[in-house]
């Protein structure tokens, strides 16, 4: 298929060239959402120069209606819940407590298994790009965006290199802003951009992150410190 991206590199490195005036942006830091973002945000971070981390973010489904959200917890002890949600159908606090205890395990190994003994990124008055390989129903992005406005941020800025026209647009209302390389009119589903959609597994995502670390150690090297004219 004309048009497709070889791989998430490669996707990865095609979304960075699109992203490449906020390289001089001082207080950048590169978030990925796990796994299949990460090795995109990776490719971004390399050409922005920017640390990288994941932000890992899990769904609290409605017990018995899994599927259906109530909530979402998330990277840096964060728990945002949809009142109306559990008002209407009359969850108690109990479920949801269980419900999110159950959840803060599984994020708690996820986190371990991808950045060991590292502490999240500070994003406090940092401009954040938050990466995935793609948007379809935007659900989970939408529910990193509303977590990492907890975390203080000064702006947050979604990328993502294929995404559906109707999501990327309503993305904009969450973010402040958005950018999607690729959102043809005839969107089916993330994969369909991808030659190689394959399963990113966990170690890989712990490799980059590894590979990032070493290289920036925490921090913006000095020569990206400068101000960037502003990104819409």
């Amino acid at each position: 298929m004309n048009g497709m991206y070889r791989d998430r590199r490669d996707a990865g490195r095609i979304l960075a060239e699109m992203l490449r005036p906020l390289a001089r942006r001082g207080g950048l830091t590169i978030l990925g959402l796990p796994r299949g973002g990460v090795p995109v945000a990776y490719e971004v971070a390399m050409t922005l120069g920017a640390p990288l981390d994941v932000f890992v973010v899990r769904k609290l489904g409605v017990p018995g209606h899994e599927e259906l959200a109530m909530g979402a917890i998330a990277t840096g002890g964060i728990r945002v819940l949809n009142s109306d949600v559990i008002r209407q159908l009359g969850i108690s606090s109990d479920a949801v407590d269980r419900v999110t205890r159950d959840e803060e395990r599984e994020l708690t190994r996820r986190e371990l298994a991808y950045r060991g003994g590292r502490g999240p990124a500070e994003v406090r008055g940092k401009t954040v790009i938050i990466v995935d390989d793609g948007l379809a129903t935007g659900a989970t992005m939408a529910a990193a965006v509303t977590a990492l406005r907890k975390l203080g941020p000064d702006a947050i800025i979604v990328a993502v290199p294929y995404g559906s026209p109707d999501t990327c647009d309503a993305m904009r209302t969450n973010a402040d802003a958005c950018v999607c390389a690729r959102s043809p009119r005839d969107f089916h589903g993330v994969g369909e951009g991808y030659a190689d959609f394959g399963q990113t597994t966990d170690a890989e995502v712990r490799a980059l992150l590894e590979r990032a670390a070493v290289r920036f150690d925490g921090a913006v090297p000095e020569e990206t410190a400068a101000t960037s004219p502003a990104m819409p």
